[in-house]
């Protein structure tokens, strides 16, 4: 997968039961460096995040509305480096999946994993047939399922828990959790509140984080007051375009985050934000 400064050799393990399995990604190469490093790329009205393990092992959660994310990729990504471990799609919308084809044509992929939701439009024909074109693996993803992206550096699968063909789309959006050490991070897609309120009522110990990525752009839709307590987190991230057509972030969301002393951090003002950890301490960079 990785060439030059990542080791060429990559061992995948992959033992799924229905939703019950456990995608291990072991890498036998050196440490690169100590942190982890957690990208939201800005990439306007859409979402694109970048993670990189202290391997050097990277993961990438969506791919923006259109080629937006392949121009910020390269801000972040050494111009040799032409590999991504994994592509992860939350869902098959446009505004998250729209710039993964030209990822998939640009870029050598180690695997593809999604929900299961599949679309008829042309961004999500497309992406599967590049995916396809380059023999990329794809795997369903569910709760169970874990990624680990290297020995300390896992990302746990809590939803879906169910099959999620014939559902709404952004019901069908993956939460992902990102741990490494004492830090955490919450990845949830375009994901509705009712959604949200079930994962807090079947179990809000585990969704306890440091770092929300905020649910459909910051919709009032999404984020409810339940959500948001039991997650409680430090900082919730906003990925939007500047003076997007659809008001993102309500001004209901705002108000719930500051009821709750969470920092609102958005794309919109802030451009790409960047997060890094060392398994104790958590850093934002930028």
């Amino acid at each position: 997968m990785k060439q030059s400064a990542k080791s060429a050799r990559v061992v995948i393990l992959i033992l799924l039961v229905a939703f019950n399995g456990v995608i291990w990604y072991a890498v036998a190469h050196a440490e690169i460096h100590r942190e982890l490093k957690v990208t939201f790329l800005d990439i306007g009205q859409g979402d694109a995040i970048f993670i990189e393990a202290p391997n050097g092992n990277q993961l990438l959660i969506d791919g923006s509305p259109n080629k937006a994310v392949v121009r910020e990729l390269a801000k972040v990504m050494p111009f040799y480096d032409r590999s991504i471990d994994v592509l992860m799609a939350s869902h098959p919308d446009q505004d998250h999946i729209g710039g993964l084809t030209d990822v998939s044509d640009r870029f050598t992929i180690g695997l593809f994993t999604y929900s299961g939701a599949e679309s008829d439009t042309g961004a999500y024909t497309d992406l599967i047939e590049s995916i396809d074109a380059h023999h990329v693996g794809k795997v369903v993803i569910g709760r169970g399922s874990r990624i680990i992206l290297a020995p300390d550096v896992s990302i746990d699968i809590l939803f879906p828990d169910r099959d999620v063909s014939g559902m709404e789309s952004n019901s069908t959006s993956i939460v992902a959790k990102l741990v490494y050490g004492d830090t955490a991070f919450l990845f949830t897609g375009d994901l509705p509140s009712s959604i949200e309120n079930y994962l807090t009522w079947l179990d809000p110990k585990d969704i306890d984080v440091d770092v929300l990525k905020l649910g459909h752009h910051g919709s009032k839709t999404s984020s409810s007051e339940a959500f948001l307590g039991a997650t409680s987190p430090r900082y919730a991230i906003i990925s939007a375009g500047k003076d997007n057509s659809y008001g993102h972030p309500h001004e209901e969301v705002l108000d719930r985050l500051a009821k709750y002393n969470i920092s609102a951090l958005g794309t919109y003002e802030e451009g790409t934000i960047v997060f890094e950890s060392d398994g104790e301490q958590l850093l934002r960079k930028k």
